[in-house]
C-alpha cells in the first residue's frame, strides 16, 4: 500500500484515498490511463461551487472521471477490505460498472452515500465507509444516554 505524500504505484480498480482533513477523506477507484495521464473515477457534486453539501447531502452529484491529481497530489491506495471481500474484476465489472454510472444524477449523503460508499461498491459490490463508521462510534454512546433519559 502507498503512504502519503507519495505516489504509489497503482493498478486499475484500486481505491485511491485523498485524506482531506482530520477526519475526511475523499475516495476514488483508479480508471488507468488515457493518452498517458492516469484518471481517477469518483463521486462528486455537479454544482462546483458546492463546497459542503447542505445536511450533510446533495441531490445534484455525480460519478465523475478527472485525472489523478486533479483531486490532489497528496494521496495513498486504500483497498480496506480486501481482507474480508474479494475485489470484483475491474476489466469485466467495475470498468463498466463506471462507465455505466458516469453523466447519471445520484444522490450524495454523507451517511449513507459517500464517495467512500461509492468507491467500495465498485471495488467489492458492498457499499461501506469506515470513517462514517468511526464517527457512529462516537455519536452513538451519546445517543444511547440521551435515548435512555427520554431527551431524545
Amino acid at each position: 500500500m502507498g503512504q502519503n505524500n507519495s505516489q504509489p504505484k497503482l493498478f486499475p480498480g484500486d481505491i485511491v484515498e485523498y485524506p482531506r482533513n482530520k477526519y475526511f477523506s475523499q475516495f476514488g477507484v483508479y480508471f488507468g490511463e488515457r493518452d498517458g495521464v492516469p484518471y481517477v473515477a469518483h463521486l462528486t457534486c455537479r454544482d462546483s461551487d458546492t463546497k459542503i453539501p447542505l445536511f450533510g447531502r446533495a441531490l445534484r452529484s455525480e460519478v465523475r472521471l478527472d485525472p489523478l491529481e486533479l483531486l490532489g497530489t497528496k494521496y495513498k491506495v486504500n483497498n480496506m477490505l480486501d481482507e474480508t471481500h474479494a475485489p470484483r474484476d475491474f476489466h469485466t465489472v467495475v470498468k463498466p460498472a463506471i462507465e455505466d454510472m458516469m453523466g447519471r444524477e445520484v444522490t450524495f449523503d454523507i451517511l449513507f452515500h459517500n464517495s467512500e460508499h461509492q468507491a467500495t461498491l465498485f471495488r467489492y459490490g458492498v457499499k461501506k465507509s469506515e470513517q462514517i463508521e468511526k464517527v457512529y462510534q462516537h455519536i452513538m454512546p451519546a445517543w444511547k444516554k440521551l435515548f435512555k433519559h427520554k431527551l431524545l
